[in-house]
């Protein structure tokens, strides 16, 4: 019977994760596994991968086939490359050693490769948000001098309060004198 490394998925409805298992297969999809060996969830950012590496190293040396998503997960953490070593140490080309040297230092080039991707990512998302601030910033600035504009109140300058100071003075009087005479002229008329 055909040994599989596989994907079965669990989890709610739109948002799967999915345990990296190993099974026979003829088994459903979700049914009877032999081995759990890892899970896998795409819905973080970046999708993370817990793994049993040296079980999925043994389980592909023995003969285990991985299907395309499989195989894309396990290249993707190593296990692969790690097979691949130690098939050439099993046929003599190269020693253990020199196969734990090269793992290790692939190893460390790809945590370096990610931590770099990593760190761009966050930079990007930051100017990203600086951007957005800015643009805000000009719209809101933008409204409101419009706002103050709309609400401005002409006040009257130096000369034309000078000019007017007196006019208004002069009114209260006209207006007293204008109160006065038809008194003086009703007393006038008695």
């Amino acid at each position: 019977m055909a040994v599989k490394i596989r994907l079965a998925r669990r989890g709610r409805k739109k948002m799967a994760m999915y345990d990296i298992v190993v099974a026979e297969s003829t088994s459903p999809r979700d049914g009877r596994f032999i081995e759990k060996i890892g899970t896998y969830n795409p819905n973080t950012d970046p999708s993370t991968v817990a793994l049993k590496s040296e079980r999925a190293v043994y389980w592909l040396m023995v003969g285990a086939q991985p299907t395309d998503t499989a195989r894309s997960v396990l290249s993707h953490e190593g296990v692969m490359y790690r097979k691949h070593l130690q098939v050439g140490v099993n046929k003599g080309a190269i020693t253990q050693e020199q196969a734990d040297e090269k793992y290790s230092a692939w190893k460390e080039d790809k945590e370096n490769r990610k931590a770099g991707a990593a760190e761009t990512k966050t930079q990007t998302k930051e100017q990203a948000r600086a951007a957005r601030l800015e643009a805000e910033r000009k719209v809101n600035d933008a409204r409101a001098e419009a706002i103050a504009k709309k609400n401005k109140v002409e006040e009257p300058t130096v000369d034309t309060a000078v000019a007017e100071a007196p006019a208004t003075e002069d009114a209260p009087a006209a207006e007293a004198a204008t109160e006065e005479t038809p008194t003086a002229d009703a007393a006038a008329a008695e």
